[in-house]
């Protein structure tokens, strides 16, 4: 029997072209919803961005908790962390101790987002903690995350401008702040 006509091989094959159909259209439409909200949502677990600071909790009454903004040791008589609606600043010689540590962790979102293999790598997060006396010499804190591209210089230069030592929570911390 042979098939004429067009109508005649629409008739013997009702699904003839795979793309067209109702079913790939749905999945075709959940793919790119996935990954539209990946890419908005993704990077709000990613951490600090490399050169930016977050100020994360203390008792700075005029911070809310996870403010971005710039962390800066340039000035020779104050610390300075300039955020969008201000400046927060601790002189040096205020400054009591200060403490850095990581926490490390799994990039699991990553890995159910995109691949796998994302689990084999860790995101380590670096938080810095200046305790320090305020104008009323009250003993006041501040807990920072630094992104990674800043932690290295700014330890080093709140160590050479406060001349005080910063302590370590652990030795993966202490060997990670000095590039061993």
């Amino acid at each position: 029997m042979y098939v004429t006509s067009q109508q005649g091989l629409w008739d013997r094959n009702p699904r003839p072209n795979f793309l067209l159909t109702e079913t790939y259209m749905n999945m075709r439409k959940r793919v790119i919803l996935f990954a539209f909200l990946t890419a908005i949502y993704l990077p709000s677990y990613a951490g600090v961005n490399g050169g930016k600071a977050v100020y994360m909790g203390g008792t700075v009454a005029d911070l809310k908790q996870e403010t971005e903004g710039t962390f800066s040791t340039a000035d020779v008589k104050e610390m300075v962390f300039d955020y969008k609606k201000g400046k927060f600043t601790v002189p040096y010689d205020r400054i009591d101790s200060l403490e850095y540590g990581q926490k490390a962790g799994r990039r699991v979102g990553l890995a159910i987002a995109v691949t796998p293999i994302a689990l084999l790598s860790k995101k380590r997060r670096h938080y810095l903690t200046v305790n320090y006396k305020d104008a009323d010499d009250k003993q006041q804190a501040a807990v920072f995350e630094l992104g990674k591209h800043i932690v290295r210089v700014t330890l080093s230069s709140l160590e050479a401008r406060t001349g005080r030592k910063i302590e370590y929570q652990d030795d993966e911390a202490r060997n990670s702040s000095k590039g061993d």
